[in-house]
């Protein structure tokens, strides 16, 4: 099971996750974002990170210019695209609601997985609102579930949805950036179990 932890915004937190064991960190350069951190603050963070834990980074209606240029920048693994985005030369995650097409992103090639989230008109996720994950069983391209996870129901939506992966971030927090190392600890752990 890949486990990301993403609105990662300063090297505790980031640390702390990949003691947990998490497979992927986020950094997301949205600005609208409480959990918004620069290309400068996220390669400090990423270049105290192991290489086999991957170092995302969260788009949303940017140009490929501008992600590639982050990318180089911030070390980055992955890019997980939202809105308008569009990437190329890296690993590409799009970012999905349920209220969009998601099926649109299945049968293309250049996508690696799909990150689906909860609908919410006021954020690009983030929001701690859960989804009915049975809606991601047996879509034909790598899932990652997010959207109000935590240690308590992140059993229920991999055994609903059958993903590859999951992501948590609000639910695992103390404020908007900052992580609750415990609650952190506890969702891995749970994740990996099921």
């Amino acid at each position: 099971m890949m486990v990301k932890i993403c609105g990662i915004t300063n090297r505790e937190d980031a640390l702390a996750a990949v003691e947990a064991g998490a497979s992927a960190i986020g950094f997301n350069f949205y600005r609208e974002s409480p959990r918004y951190i620069s290309h400068t603050g996220a390669a400090m963070i990423a270049e105290k990170i192991p290489a086999n834990v991957w170092k995302v980074g969260v788009f949303v209606n940017e140009s490929p210019e501008t992600i590639a240029k982050t990318v180089i920048e911030a070390g980055l693994d992955v890019a997980q695209l939202h809105g308008t985005s569009e990437a190329r030369g890296i690993r590409i995650w799009r970012g999905c609601q349920t209220n969009e097409p998601v099926l649109e992103y299945v049968d293309d090639n250049a996508v690696e997985a799909l990150l689906v989230d909860t609908p919410s008109s006021e954020l690009y996720g983030g929001t701690g609102r859960t989804f009915a994950w049975s809606l991601v069983k047996g879509l034909p391209k790598k899932i990652v579930i997010a959207g109000g996870l935590d240690a308590d129901n992140v059993r229920a939506a991999i055994e609903q949805g059958q993903p590859w992966g999951v992501d948590a971030c609000s639910r695992i927090e103390k404020s908007p950036g900052l992580k609750d190392h415990d609650k952190m600890r506890k969702f891995v752990k749970a994740a990996l179990e099921s």
